[in-house]
């Protein structure tokens, strides 16, 4: 097993349990561009399940996604099974360290960054780390997969 160094940081703060938008609450209450914090997202086939990482103010195209997977058709995966195959609460699913490992795509845009910010894991926490050093982590591709 290859072991590999990742810097990062972690940063919190109160989760508002009225927040309409996890993604913006994290921008918000962290003072950060919402073009640099990233929400994950769970689609599927019926039959497999995948993972999408996107900036939080745009909305996922499924075609791209389905079409960057190689699938003919997907869907928004039921949070149940997002939160059961992940691990996590909705709103808190973290890319990493999810109970089963899913194939993933990243948002082209994350490329162009030095930092991104993705869930920690719970409502409230979040991790910013260099998008190669994800992509290299969950063994995932740039792909163009968002509605522009």
């Amino acid at each position: 097993m290859l072991h590999t160094t990742v810097d990062f940081s972690v940063h919190e703060y109160n989760h508002d349990i009225n927040a309409k938008s996890f993604g913006l609450e994290a921008a918000e209450k962290l003072g950060l561009n919402v073009e640099d914090v990233f929400k994950t997202l769970m689609v599927t086939d019926d039959k497999n399940y995948f993972v999408a990482i996107l900036p939080v103010h745009h909305q996922l195209n499924l075609k791209k996604v389905s079409s960057a997977l190689g699938c003919k058709k997907l869907h928004m995966a039921d949070p149940k099974d997002a939160e059961r195959l992940t691990g996590y609460l909705v709103g808190g699913i973290s890319p990493l360290a999810q109970k089963k490992h899913l194939k993933t795509v990243v948002d082209a845009s994350a490329q162009s960054k030095e930092k991104i910010y993705v869930s920690g894991g719970k409502r409230g926490l979040d991790i910013g780390l260099n998008p190669n050093d994800l992509s290299q982590l969950l063994n995932a591709a740039f792909m163009d997969i968002v509605d522009k």
